[in-house]
């Protein structure tokens, strides 16, 4: 007999059908025992004799039971097969489970973070983040066809590259072919997609991870995250933020079935946006309803900013284009330039950003010079995307709208660890798999490497 899906089973009634899956509860009344049956489509219920008293919350089973409706008193309106139950006839222990370290038959909002990611493998079959990572498989799924739709290119750009300054610590992964030398994990695939416009692709896009060694937050996490990157060809900002705009609607009222709160999205200049909300991420809407998605676009941004590190630094990344009205004032005012930088915001978050790029190799040695940067330094760094614009380049531009962010305003998550399927602990401790760790001497070897340990009060 082949296996049947518990929520398929409303269309067998007066049929014996094989059941697999977890004992989500069971609960004993004697000469009759009630149990929830739990597999990747629902919960069914199933009614049992003497024969299912062994068995506890959490094992797998197989039952091969008759599909009847249940009596008119007893429909449970919950469930997608509240309507009938199973009459088991056959019970199989497939594995036993331990007692689980927490439950997961609630929201689980109240449990210790670091036992629900140490355990992840169990948070995952509460209802609440299943729901989650299905909501974002459909979300993802609805980008790929939309985008191949309008003739984009999926293409997977590297994760071993080199180390350039994007605004952000790199991660380095040690080479052992050519010793003292690293490679870095790309903070973004920037340069990549640039290369591949210079290539003629014209409408790229891929979803990727990036890896940003900085500080985690709720609506960051630290080490990696993955966003929707896609660049164009021969384009403008109007055109990007139309593409992108009618995405977003698509994907909100389609897939996650809520309600856009302004179409078109309202616009505001950088400046507007801080005099009116006091910030570049604001929420539109008068009331928190998590039902309603107030999409925003930011525009006009300042070229370079002041931090509390360095005296100038690139509000976006260094290959934003500037203005071409504000073009002269880089010489001897910068920080009065505006740049083609554009921000998608929602509901408070920043879940997007993107710009026109620099083509005119002048201009891009100029802001690496205004930046900080030596001549060495920009042929060292940089030499190979100024060197591929001498090949006929076209203009491109494009946003890399990031999904954690997104999917946590989607499913109206209060943390974006909530929405991922094996999250980093603000600690930056992985789940389940307990990295990082330590490794032995003899890969240490191989790389040319030396784990020194620092000394108390150590400055090195």
């Amino acid at each position: 007999m082949e296996r049947t899906l518990v929520a398929k089973t409303i269309k067998y009634v007066g049929k014996t059908v094989l059941l697999k899956g977890w004992v989500n509860s069971h609960r004993n009344h004697g000469q009759i025992i009630f149990l929830d049956l739990r597999d990747r489509s629902g919960l069914v219920q199933i009614v049992c004799d003497n024969k299912a008293k062994d068995l506890r919350d959490e094992y797998v089973v197989e039952i091969e039971g008759l599909v009847k409706n249940r009596p008119e008193h007893l429909i449970n309106p919950k469930l997608l097969t509240g309507k009938v139950e199973i009459e088991a006839k056959k019970i199989k222990l497939i594995s036993k489970a331990k007692e689980m370290p927490f439950p997961i038959n609630n929201d689980g909002y109240d449990i210790d973070e670091v036992a629900r990611l140490k355990y992840h493998y169990l948070d995952l079959r509460r209802h609440r983040l299943t729901q989650n990572l299905r909501l974002r498989d459909k979300v993802t799924a609805y980008i790929r066809n939309y985008l191949h739709q309008q003739d984009f290119v999926e293409i997977e750009t590297p994760f071993l590259s080199k180390s350039t300054p994007e605004g952000a610590r790199d991660f380095l992964v040690p080479s052992r072919l050519q010793p003292g030398k690293f490679y870095a994990l790309p903070q973004s695939p920037q340069q990549y997609k640039q290369l591949l416009m210079v290539a003629g692709f014209e409408r790229y896009f891929q979803l990727v991870r990036c890896f940003r060694d900085e500080d985690p937050r709720a609506d960051r996490a630290y080490g990696e995250f993955t966003q929707l990157d896609l660049e164009m060809s021969f384009t403008s900002q109007e055109e990007i933020l139309a593409l992108t705009e009618k995405l977003m609607i698509e994907i909100t009222e389609k897939v996650v079935g809520k309600k856009v709160f302004k179409k078109p999205f309202p616009r505001f200049s950088y400046q507007e946006a801080m005099a009116k909300f006091g910030d570049d991420k604001f929420d539109l809407r008068t009331k928190k309803d998590s039902q309603v998605l107030a999409f925003a676009w930011v525009v006009d941004f300042p070229l370079f900013e002041t931090t509390k590190d360095r005296e100038i630094t690139s509000s976006h990344h260094p290959f934003t284009a500037p203005k071409d009205e504000d073009i002269p004032l880089l010489d001897k005012q910068p920080m009065k330039v505006r740049s083609w930088q554009h921000d998608l915001v929602c509901n408070g978050y920043e879940v997007g950003g993107g710009s026109i790029r620099i083509t005119d190799p002048k201009i891009q040695e100029k802001i690496f010079k205004i930046l900080g940067h030596t001549p060495k330094e920009i042929k060292q760094k940089f030499g190979h995307l100024l060197e591929a614009f001498e090949y006929g380049v076209p203009p491109h531009g494009g946003i890399a709208p990031g999904l954690d962010r997104l999917m946590t305003v989607f499913a109206g998550e209060p943390n974006l660890r909530e929405v991922i399927a094996f999250p980093i602990t603000a600690g930056g401790q992985t789940a389940v798999m307990e990295a990082p760790s330590k490794v032995d001497d003899q890969q240490l070897k191989e790389l040319g490497l030396q784990v020194v340990k620092k000394t108390h009060g150590s400055k090195k």
